[in-house]
């Protein structure tokens, strides 16, 4: 496979950095079933809420602590901060970990991934282009669902400012800016699942072990932060920092947290990310 791909390296008119458009790999991975799955699933999720509510009725007070969840029904903005809010910590894993863990080892277990290499695709080429695509598709999942919440939340509670639970509000172009800013920093804290999940799509064949060995780790670190006898060594998990954007629902936006997180997610991802191309670089592929 390497003296086809040095055989092409010099062949006329070849380019590696023209192998795998970005745009033919989006194309494959939109079409395939589980990608439109996922996304309706992100689609569904705010009209199961806006049920919920209306069965349950608007939520209350508890001991006299107003939440975030409290509010979800003050307005469309809040309602769409809800939805960001119950799925962060689970849901929103899921897609990552699906794209990112299932975009390598898929065409492995569909025996593609020789044939790919053989065109010739160069390795590293291969990879980046199916890792920019898989969080590509991870950054709009996460988009689709505030906006689908925003839509739907407007059209049942109005548009207006994003209530805070502490007291106040933000007005309706503030409120946006901010939930900018806690999508943004979500998709970043979602970086050490996209890592784990192509590093273990890497190492194996079965696109159901790389995703649900992604997630299952993800769970992991969050039951590891729960241990509150780790003390400050918590500050060194990414689950420690995964609701440090609701200080940007606050009156004044507070950036530490979300610093830190930043900082440890992506230290984490940079790591996993090389050592998949590492790893990958040096694989006997035999699928």
């Amino acid at each position: 496979m390497s003296t086809l791909t040095e055989k092409a390296a010099v062949a006329s008119g070849y380019r590696a950095g023209r192998t795998l458009p970005l745009r033919v790999e989006l194309v494959r991975q939109l079409k395939r079933r589980r990608t439109l799955v996922m996304g309706g699933i992100l689609a569904v999720l705010p009209f199961v809420l806006l049920i919920a509510f209306a069965i349950g009725g608007d939520p209350s007070e508890r001991n006299g602590q107003v939440t975030l969840l409290d509010t979800a029904t003050a307005s469309g903005a809040n309602f769409a901060a809800v939805n960001l809010f119950v799925s962060a910590g689970f849901l929103l894993v899921i897609p990552v970990a699906l794209f990112c863990g299932d975009t390598v080892a898929s065409e492995a277990s569909w025996s593609s991934l020789r044939y790919l290499l053989a065109a010739p695709v160069p390795r590293a080429r291969l990879l980046w282009s199916k890792l920019v695509v898989a969080l590509g598709l991870s950054l709009a999942a996460m988009i689709l669902l505030p906006l689908v919440a925003l839509a739907v939340g407007t059209a049942a509670y109005g548009w207006g400012p994003l209530q805070i639970p502490t007291g106040g509000a933000l007005d309706t172009t503030t409120a946006t800016q901010r939930l900018t800013v806690v999508i943004a920093y979500i998709f970043l804290s979602q970086l050490v699942t996209a890592g784990l999940a192509f590093w273990l799509s890497t190492k194996t064949d079965a696109p159901l072990g790389a995703v649900g060995g992604a997630v299952g780790l993800t769970i992991v670190g969050n039951v590891l932060d729960a241990v509150t006898a780790l003390g400050h060594w918590r500050d060194f998990l990414p689950a420690h920092w995964q609701f440090a954007w609701a200080d940007a629902v606050q009156p004044h936006l507070e950036w530490s947290g979300m610093i830190q997180g930043t900082a440890v997610s992506i230290t984490y991802a940079l790591v996993l990310f090389a050592l998949a191309f590492r790893g990958f670089a040096r694989k006997d592929v035999v699928s």
